[in-house]
């Protein structure tokens, strides 16, 4: 037992009860015994070993949680990495997921999850830990386990009562006040319970972390945390790099790519002989201009083909940025998506004829560095036409617009931090005209604050505004930019501290799945993958978007653990690309986009039986880029 003094933990004994009711006492709970042991580790970390024994006569069932609390929690800020994030959903956010709330705990509150106290279930989040900051300026608490102990799946959670703040871990899992399952039609709250034969002792072993007042404080936890976890996750890629870049631009071209008009198809079906009730085929007939879909991935399928000598790759990626290129929205920038029953409209958001900035920023933020490969006037017109018209949209405050009007250029939003997409692409243009680089330097300004409040959010177009993986990759590309092109150290700064934040996301250890599930049966490492988002709870390869600015930002901080980070995704994704026909019951070059590690939208062990253009592209992109930086990988 160690002398320095360390929090409270407060040990209960947990009755089984029926599903959506609150967590009762065990009602012997006197005959347990408990005996804490705390091993100080420094830096304000402890290992807590925890041994509980049943004494009584007969079997019974129960579950043990152990919490912490904090007091003056007037304004608590709540971190569960990858899967909840502060509030972890606007209020008025158009999707519905879990959300907190002070003094939500009416039933029809959490009927439309808002609630002020939740658990889950340890695999929904990316490193299995709790933080709690009860107030602006205070210190905080972190309590850390695996996502398995002796009594089964672990839970996390935490609860706001009467100004205090409470986090926890439950042996073994409860999920309250009900089950997210990926829609705002919630599922009844889940419980488990451990059946305790007379004179049985479990030992339990966890860590308590004491946190200064700056929430960026999670981010040395969570290293040493994905240190310990990495030891027993080995990186298991099924091909090397240059293997992997063949088959995904294998899979772009085969089985995306369409000549006709020239489009990247979003998504193939794995079973070729299945059709809708249409009787039509299961393909997606849509592109976005970037994100799920167009120029980005076309421009990486260009990079490979000028690499290798695949002229009918680099035929195919033209094809497909011509397509793009060849028609602007009446506003001067691209349109959002394109379908083939009826051509080029707006973006996946709930305003009238918004096109979503982000995708329009990635968009040309790509169509630049394709312009780098092969010079070509349209592309370099509707580069500059982009371009041009966000900068003279932003605001005198740096923001740039979130939702802009596809006929009118009106900015329909200015919310959120999506924005921060078109920052890369205004400095690597900015030779072109004077007005590109202040544009760039004013964005990075007024979108900083959303990096140090750790809150980024509203880049996918299909999950509105909640904090998501993709809005760190967006500020790590821009930051990263902005640093290249001023060589100041506070973008710099700012892109260590977003990617960071992305790496609460990026899954520190291997989830355990049933053998008999197609993730078991391929014993898939999820070490390295990203959580979506806290809304879309999946498992996704969108990290290697942004593969070269953390190799980067690794070279200039001095600092390996981004290189790591960035090798660990790309290893993690080599796995899952179809290496033959048949492959996992796909087809060669085929990638899926879900790799379900958790009970949401499927069950856990699945994995969605769709290719995607982007999870095909993201692949090649960062295999592009890794073997740009390491020709010899």
């Amino acid at each position: 037992m160690t002398t320095v003094e360390h929090p409270a933990l407060d040990v209960r004994m947990l009755a089984e009860v029926a599903p959506g009711e609150p967590a009762a006492a065990h009602p012997e709970s006197e005959r347990f015994r408990t005996a804490e042991r705390w091993v100080d580790e420094g830096d304000g970390a402890w290992r807590v070993e925890l041994g509980v024994t049943w004494r009584g006569e007969a079997p019974t069932r129960a579950a043990v949680r152990a919490a912490l609390a904090l007091g003056g929690a007037n304004d608590p800020w709540w971190l569960i990495p990858g899967a909840f994030y502060g509030e972890n959903r606007p209020a008025a956010n158009d999707r519905v997921f879990p959300r907190f709330e002070v003094g939500a705990s009416a039933p029809d509150r959490h009927a439309a999850q808002v609630s002020d106290e939740w658990h889950f279930r340890a695999d929904r989040a990316a490193t299995p830990a709790v933080f709690v900051w009860p107030a602006v300026g205070a210190p905080g608490l972190a309590i850390a386990s695996t996502e398995h102990s002796a009594l089964g799946l672990t839970g996390l959670g935490f609860a706001h009562r009467d100004g205090v703040a409470h986090i926890a871990l439950t042996f073994p899992f409860r999920e309250f006040p009900v089950t997210y399952y990926g829609s705002g039609e919630a599922r009844p709250a889940e419980h488990s319970v451990r059946e305790w034969a007379p004179g049985d002792t479990v030992r339990l072993e966890f860590t308590v972390h004491e946190l200064p007042a700056d929430r960026h404080s999670y981010a040395p936890v969570l290293r040493n945390l994905h240190a310990r976890a990495a030891a027993s996750a080995p990186l298991r890629p099924w091909v090397d790099v240059p293997t992997a870049a063949a088959l995904a631009a294998e899979g772009l071209t085969r089985w995306h790519f369409d000549p006709e008009p020239g489009v990247l198809l979003e998504t193939v079906g794995f079973d070729r002989e299945v059709s809708g009730r249409d009787g039509r085929s299961v393909d997606r007939q849509a592109m976005h201009v970037g994100w799920v879909s167009g120029i980005p991935w076309a421009y990486a399928l260009l990079h490979h083909g000028l690499r290798t000598g695949r002229t009918g790759e680099v035929d195919a990626a033209r094809r497909v940025i011509d397509f793009i290129t060849g028609e602007l929205s009446p506003s001067g920038t691209f349109w959002g998506t394109w379908y083939r029953e009826h051509g080029w409209t707006q973006s996946w958001t709930n305003l009238k004829r918004g096109l979503h900035s982000r995708t329009l920023g990635e968009a040309t933020h790509f169509l630049v560095r394709a312009l780098e490969l092969i010079d070509d006037d349209t592309w370099r017109a509707a580069a500059r036409s982009n371009l041009d018209v966000v900068v003279g949209r932003q605001r005198p405050d740096g923001n740039l617009g979130h939702i802009h009007h596809a006929e009118t250029g009106e900015v329909l939003s200015w919310t959120g931090s999506a924005a921060l997409a078109w920052v890369p692409a205004l400095l690597e243009a900015a030779g072109w005209d004077d007005r590109y680089l202040p544009a760039a330097v004013r964005a990075g300004e007024y979108y900083a604050r959303f990096v140090e409040m750790e809150y980024l959010h509203g880049a996918p177009e299909d999950v509105d505004l909640a904090p998501t993986s993709e809005d760190g990759y967006v500020a790590i590309m821009a930051y990263m930019a902005l640093h290249r092109a001023t060589g100041e150290r506070r973008w710099l700064d700012l892109a260590a501290r977003a990617a960071d934040w992305t790496f609460t996301f990026r899954y520190s250890y291997d989830v355990r799945f049933d053998p008999t599930t197609i993730l078991g049966v391929y014993d898939f490492g999820t070490r390295g993958a990203d959580q979506a988002s806290s809304s879309n709870q999946h498992l996704h390869a969108y990290g290697l978007v942004c593969t070269r600015e953390l190799l980067d930002l690794a070279e200039a901080t001095g600092d390996i653990h981004y290189r790591d980070r960035a090798e660990e995704a790309l290893a993690c994704f080599r796995q899952f690309v179809a290496r033959h026909d048949g492959d996992f019951n796909a087809y060669r070059g085929m990638v899926s986009e879900r790799f379900y590690q958790t009970s949401c939208f499927q069950p856990k062990g699945m994995l969605l039986t769709l290719s995607h253009a982007w999870s095909a592209g993201v692949l090649l992109l960062g295999c592009e880029q890794w073997l740009s930086a390491d020709p010899s990988a």
